[in-house]
């Protein structure tokens, strides 16, 4: 259990950066794969077999195989996807993908991230734990190494990346007959419910995980709703009174980020400067705590007589300070450009921090991307998605915590949904699993995944 949430939600944990529950990659990192010709295979003439038959596909290369569990193969591949599906004849680009085999006879689940593939594509998401079931791990378009070389900003729809995962489940479903299920964590869990939304028949069903559902991009009242009510108000003051202290004394935290940058060669063009980059994270600070710190947490956060070091070290940890460098955000630039032209982006009202702000709109979404590269928001891009779950939905499952102000506007399930489930986990925060709802709802949601991906409770693992 412990590596799978690891692999569905380490990405959050480890940059803190889900401004509207959007986890950035666990790492940035490029994966070193070896080649076809100089990778040892161990698994033997089954494994040439899996190959073959995954190499025969059209379009579809295998670039090296993992070391394996007992039982699983692990390949690495790469298929080739039209930079623009209306246009399929026209320029292309290679789709990173990793395979986990078990059988071709077991489900299958399509693991979407969200962005870049990360150090460890091989590790299992829940459902295909509790299904014993294959695993494919797919970068979206245009993150990591899936991107043409000349970058058309306007290609990078979830339209176009809903295309590309129809096209990888159409093709691999020449090998992998069995029911198909399809699930993410944050970025992830959204990236799943668009496929399905585009192709609803691709999978037999799809499990997200803290997957928020931004309707209204000018409407963002129902997160300072949601920073208004979770928590104690205890707890909540003491948050306020961090961003406060913080901000007083901004001098000395910006010089301490200032002098961190320069030592580790980070720079600060597209935010404007450490200033800029610091009122930022302190903005989006209670935001952060909720959605990533575990329970208990409150006890930590400084108060007036905590000293300037300890302070900037609490800041660090909560918002992660590296992440608003130009050397990070070059790597998020395809997620920031998504949420400024599709997906939404909240922004927070801090009436208590009157008198200490210098930059205004520095929460504006095009604070992070360039200002070379277009932004143009589409705002019926959103009410599309969620008009098709409420009126049109089926077997979706949605998990999310109680704390997690990332989905203060969730899902929600309709009329017209059928055979689907929204389930919190009690006191749970962004990162949500279904070994963590109570008793009941986790039966619920474990029964539902294995009807929809055809098996019985033989020979399935429970967690």
């Amino acid at each position: 259990m412990k590596d799978t949430m690891k692999r569905l939600l380490a990405p959050a944990l480890l940059t803190a950066l889900a401004v509207s529950g959007l986890s950035a990659p666990a790492s940035w990192a490029r994966i070193e794969l070896r080649s076809e010709s100089t990778a040892p295979s161990r698994s033997g003439a089954h494994g040439d077999d899996v190959r073959a038959r995954i190499a025969a596909i059209p379009g579809m290369r295998v670039l090296g195989e993992r070391p394996a569990a007992p039982g699983q193969i692990v390949l690495d591949l790469a298929y080739r996807q039209p930079i623009d599906h209306r246009h399929p004849r026209e320029d292309s680009f290679d789709q990173r993908l990793t395979l986990v085999h078990r059988s071709t006879w077991r489900p299958m689940v399509l693991y979407s991230g969200g962005y870049d593939l990360g150090p460890s594509p091989e590790r299992r998401a829940e459902p295909t734990v509790l299904l014993d079931a294959n695993q494919i791990t797919t970068e979206h378009r245009f993150f990591g190494t899936s991107r043409p070389q000349q970058l058309d900003w306007s290609k990078l729809t979830v339209r176009q990346a809903a295309d590309d995962h129809h096209r990888i489940v159409t093709a691999l479903k020449k090998v992998y007959r069995a029911p198909w299920i399809s699930t993410g964590g944050s970025k992830g869990g959204m990236t799943a419910v668009y496929h399905r939304r585009f192709h609803p028949d691709d999978v037999a069903g799809t499990v997200a995980y803290s997957a928020p559902n931004n309707t209204d991009d000018g409407d963002d009242t129902a997160y300072d709703a949601q920073l208004d009510q979770v928590g104690t108000p205890q707890c909540r003051a003491a948050l306020k009174s961090v961003q406060r202290t913080a901000l007083i004394r901004r001098a000395a935290m910006t010089e301490l980020y200032d002098r961190w940058a320069q030592g580790e060669g980070k720079t600060f063009r597209t935010i404007g400067s450490a200033d800029r980059a610091f009122e930022l994270a302190v903005l989006r600070l209670p935001a952060m705590f909720w959605m990533h710190q575990p329970a208990g947490s409150c006890a930590s956060v400084p108060t007036a007589m905590t000293d300037d070091q300890a302070l900037y070290a609490w800041i660090d940890r909560v918002t992660a300070l590296p992440v608003y460098t130009d050397q990070s955000l070059d790597r998020l630039t395809p997620d920031f450009h998504q949420l400024g032209t599709e997906l939404g982006y909240p922004q927070y009202t801090t009436p208590h921090l009157a008198g200490l702000l210098h930059h205004p709109g520095v929460q504006d979404v095009r604070s992070y991307v360039p200002r070379e590269i277009p932004l143009r928001f589409r705002p019926g891009a959103m009410a599309d998605i969620d008009r098709w779950v409420r009126h049109r939905g089926s077997s979706l499952m949605f998990i999310n915590g109680e704390t997690d102000v990332a989905v203060a506007e969730p899902f929600r399930l309709g009329r017209g949904t059928r055979d689907s489930l929204l389930l919190d986990v009690p006191g749970g925060n962004h990162h949500t699993s279904i070994a963590a709802l109570k008793p009941q709802d986790a039966a619920r949601a474990r029964a539902a995944l294995l009807r929809w991906a055809g098996r019985t409770t033989a020979g399935v693992r429970a967690q």
